[in-house]
């Protein structure tokens, strides 16, 4: 007897909505706080200053009054309660040499550890260059996938097995930049360029997971008999190891990247963490139903025209 728990397309619709329960709260901190772009996209200027101990409010109040800029953020990291972050308007080394100065007069213990200047040009073309990188990127999957599984078995098509990837892409890039949205909110987490870099691998390991899935399912088309649907949910059970293990070796490298590689690439590997794990689930869960659900609907649009 066939083992109902397997049924993975049958259960198509409880996975589409596990999808949405992530993916929603992410989109609604996205439309509603945005993301908490860096000076790599903004232009400006960034200091790291670290303290002996705990910064309070008045002495974050303290610095903005030393400062005296009107457009100046400053907030203590979440993981280091005596380290401040202060951005600003783009400023010189002459005038962070005067800040750090009037800082010292009024904060023995403060010692500015970083000092860094992006020009405000820098930060668009940056932003303009990572928007571009993505779509390009997606343009290129949707063509390769289409061209790699053209002589597909009708009445599959090889335009739908490429879009169904693109949106299972999309759900992946909305499951980073969502969860970044609320992490920028709450908990002052920076998207910098680093994040675009993690975004595209992200869409790589997705779209190669997919291909995997995919392929297996074109192999099946040509070989096997019974339903679309069928062939479908005993492809997906049939690379299931090989996904599962692809990805948690990758995922076990990435943990150990997370403990010991330094505060500099920390969120960088978290939205890569974040990113593989939503891959592995879209390209299983999301990629094939879809290709279901499209060519079921094509069959009826088919079989009422006949």
């Amino acid at each position: 007897m066939k083992d109902k728990s397997l049924d993975i397309i049958g259960k198509k619709n409880l996975y589409f909505a596990l999808s949405l329960i992530v993916v929603i709260p992410g989109l609604v901190a996205l439309l509603l706080y945005g993301l908490n772009l860096s000076i790599d996209f903004t232009g400006g200027s960034r200091l790291t200053i670290n303290f002996k101990n705990k910064v309070e409010k008045q002495e974050i109040d303290k610095i903005k009054q030393i400062f005296n800029q009107e457009n100046i953020r400053v907030y203590t990291i979440e993981q280091s309660k005596n380290q401040v972050l202060v951005r600003t308007s783009p400023i010189d080394q002459s005038q962070n040499n005067k800040f750090i100065s009037e800082l010292s007069k009024n904060f023995k213990d403060a010692k500015e550890t970083e000092f860094e200047t992006i020009g405000p040009t820098i930060g668009k073309e940056t932003t303009a260059n990572a928007v571009k990188g993505v779509l390009l990127a997606s343009l290129l999957v949707i063509i390769y996938i289409t061209w790699s599984f053209r002589k597909v078995p009708k009445p599959a098509s090889s335009l739908r097995f490429g879009v169904s990837a693109i949106i299972a892409l999309i759900h992946d890039v909305l499951v980073v930049v969502g969860i970044f949205a609320i992490l920028g909110h709450f908990f002052k987490v920076e998207v910098d360029s680093l994040f675009v870099t993690a975004l595209l691998t992200v869409i790589g390991f997705s779209v190669h997971d997919t291909i995997v899935v995919f392929d297996r399912i074109r192999e099946n088309l040509r070989r096997s008999q019974g339903s679309f649907s069928q062939i479908v949910n005993d492809s997906i059970l049939q690379t299931l190891d090989r996904s599962l293990n692809t990805s948690l070796t990758v995922i076990l490298v990435l943990f150990a990247l997370l403990l010991f590689g330094g505060e500099s690439i920390r969120w960088f590997v978290v939205a890569l963490l974040i990113g593989i794990a939503s891959g592995t689930y879209s390209s299983i869960f999301n990629a094939s139903p879809i290709l279901v659900v499209w060519h079921e609907i094509a069959a009826k649009k088919a079989a009422k025209r006949a």
